[in-house]
């Protein structure tokens, strides 16, 4: 997490053919790379859909990338389950062996 002292740098990306001036704290090249792969999916919306207007096109890829976000959503906390289950299965397994019946 940035700290309130991060230095902010702005940052010009297109999306969409609109430009936008950015504040980040991060890294500005992920920033770049940020709009790029949302450029990049708004101009694949448009078109598959035939859809042009830039709210319905943003609305569309906001809708993909909440999809996406609850799926690895899904996924994580499948893993964090699978792993809680494998530090209990790898607790009882050292409790044996220290504490043979």
């Amino acid at each position: 997490m940035d700290s309130p002292h991060s230095e902010r740098r702005q940052v010009r990306v297109t999306i969409f053919n609109q430009t936008y001036t950015l504040r980040t704290t991060g890294e500005e090249g992920e920033t770049e790379q940020l709009a790029h792969s949302v450029d990049e999916l708004m101009n694949d919306i448009a078109s598959r859909t035939g859809a042009f207007d830039s709210g319905r096109v943003g609305v569309l890829a906001c809708l993909h990338l909440a999809d996406q976000l609850r799926s690895l959503q899904r996924d994580l906390d499948e893993l964090r389950q699978r792993v809680a289950d494998k530090s209990r299965n790898f607790s009882k397994l050292l409790d044996e062996v220290i504490r043979p019946d």
